[in-house]
């Protein structure tokens, strides 16, 4: 495995995941020379338009196409070298029209989806994986439920040569992470717009509920962004349906600011077969070759 060249392997929800989670992250890599494969699970066909400036009769026809257009842009800027998409459709909230349809990713058979993974946890062969948490009680989409569910079996089956022996040779990720927007990123956001003497978009609330529900800073990693900032803001607005422009909870801070408030993207590492030391500041610590 040694003689490997790194790749991190990231696992999506939708259209617009990747550029709002951990894209500082993928842009900092590809500098370093790490190879990186989005897996984007759903086409996003069920998301609504978000930005006024983009919500028109041939937006909303072609909803699919378009968002699949700015997946294009945004991985582009990030520096992803592979994306790979799974195929099933957004399975919307639940109790809506959207969810039912068999076609989504929710009512995807379970063993059919993980092995679309492994498939392509095998022919990449990345050492690190980075998914969504276990705990997602703040945010119960059913497709970000889904990308848990099955990343977390696919990590194990991956190099397992009894599951799928005909989906290509056994790869074992060395490492497996989940992304997060943590309590003391939302905190220091904040803090940081009541000290500017803005209105804040996160208000007290967002604290106040996340503790509600019980949730905790898990954070074991933090890799520093601050230098790849602008590439995360420009991949955002790549997703001109998703993202608007003049929201304050994306582009509310002065950019020389924002770029140094908690200038981290938080993980969590729940499973290594590597010997690291917490906390970490390098999704590829203790793996060979780093």
């Amino acid at each position: 495995m040694s003689n490997e060249p790194l790749r991190l392997l990231s696992v999506h929800a939708h259209p617009d995941d990747e550029s709002s989670k951990g894209a500082c992250t993928i842009a900092k890599y590809r500098d370093e020379g790490i190879l990186s494969t989005l897996v984007c699970c759903t086409g996003g066909e069920a998301g609504d338009i978000l930005n006024p400036a983009m919500d028109r009769p041939e937006v909303r026809e072609n909803l699919h196409k378009v968002r699949l257009e700015e997946l294009a842009q945004a991985t582009a800027i990030i520096g992803y070298d592979k994306v790979e998409l799974l195929g099933y459709r957004d399975s919307g909230m639940p109790d809506s029209e959207a969810n039912a349809n068999p076609d989504n990713f929710w009512n995807a058979p379970m063993d059919e989806a993980i092995g679309k993974l492994v498939s392509i946890i095998r022919r990449d062969r990345p050492q690190v994986l980075v998914t969504y948490g276990d705990d997602q009680r703040y945010y119960m989409h059913p497709d970000h439920l889904r990308v848990h569910d099955i990343s977390a079996p696919a990590f194990e089956r991956a190099g397992d040569p009894m599951w799928y022996p005909e989906l290509g040779d056994p790869w074992q990720p060395l490492k497996l992470y989940y992304v997060e927007w943590s309590v003391a990123k939302v905190r220091a956001m904040h803090e940081k717009f009541i000290e500017l003497g803005l209105e804040s978009p996160f208000e007290e609330r967002w604290a106040a509920r996340m503790a509600e529900a019980g949730i905790v800073d898990k954070t074991t990693t933090r890799v520093e962004r601050s230098a790849y900032y602008e590439i995360g803001q420009k991949a955002l607005l790549s997703h001109a349906t998703q993202i608007d422009p003049n929201e304050k909870f994306w582009f509310g801070l002065p950019d020389d600011e924002a770029r140094l408030v908690h200038p981290y993207d938080d993980y969590v590492l729940a499973k290594s077969s590597v010997d690291t030391m917490l906390p970490e500041e390098d999704l590829f610590a203790g793996v060979p070759g780093r």
